[in-house]
């Protein structure tokens, strides 16, 4: 239970926040514009594979905000608090260990990144795309969580500067934003572009979320891949923190 305080100390923070109207407008004002632009805007009476493009975009914008909430938190306050306020200089000398660290702050990543995209499903049934949320939904909702998670304490621990964290989410986190099917099926892109995002997390964590949220047959594989990579990011992560320490 030695992570506990450490995943407390990220819930002290996230709740002296929450109830900031900027706070709140600030998490949720990107992926609310892109779910009533492409949504209601252009996918007015559009149909893919038979459902209407409102129904198919929402949980693919719900695995990009619960993607970008759980990184960019992490990788921000890991990244600040190790270069600025010695945060992690505190963890050494207490009796924590990498996997304690990893642990703490990437449930604090989890916790942000369902609040955050909860706000986005809330919106797509008051839009009317209704509010089909199964197990199923939440195991990989909650899975995409975590490795994202991962992800952020991998940036935050490696970075040297803010431009470091900034590198990261421009060169990886922003294009499986848009390309890896959260506003279109990538069966339309080009094989050699489609072959290499199944290699993605984002694209799994999209397809399964959209096939659970449509009452479809999630896809096996998309789950196996998703913990595969969550396995590889989260041993990622506790080298990164342990090279940190020496």
């Amino acid at each position: 239970m030695n992570f506990y305080p450490i995943f407390l100390r990220e819930m002290i923070i996230f709740k002296r926040r929450l109830f900031r109207i900027g706070y709140l407008f600030s998490t949720m004002i990107t992926p609310l514009l892109y779910l009533v632009a492409f949504g209601l805007g252009l996918g007015r009476g559009i149909n893919i594979d038979g459902v209407s493009y409102l129904a198919f975009v929402v949980p693919g914008i719900c695995a990009m905000s619960s993607m970008t909430n759980s990184y960019t938190w992490i990788a921000t306050s890991i990244s600040v608090g190790r270069l600025h306020f010695k945060t992690f200089e505190e963890y050494q000398v207490s009796p924590v260990t990498a996997w304690d660290i990893m642990l703490g702050e990437i449930l604090g990543g989890v916790v942000r990144g369902l609040f955050a995209s909860s706000l986005i499903l809330v919106a797509g049934a008051a839009f009317g795309a209704g509010f089909p949320v199964t197990p199923v939904f939440f195991l990989v909702w909650v899975l995409n969580c975590l490795i994202f998670a991962c992800f952020g304490v991998v940036s935050g621990f490696w970075a040297k500067s803010h431009e470091d964290t900034a590198m990261f989410s421009n060169f990886f986190i922003m294009p499986m934003a848009f390309f890896c099917g959260t506003f279109f099926p990538i069966d339309k892109l080009p094989e050699f572009i489609k072959g290499f995002l199944y290699f993605l997390p984002l694209t799994h964590a999209s397809k399964a979320l959209r096939a659970s949220f449509l009452g479809q047959k999630v896809e096996l594989v998309s789950i196996a891949v998703m913990l595969a990579v969550f396995i590889a990011s989260s041993y990622w992560g506790v080298i990164t923190i342990r090279r940190s320490n020496r």
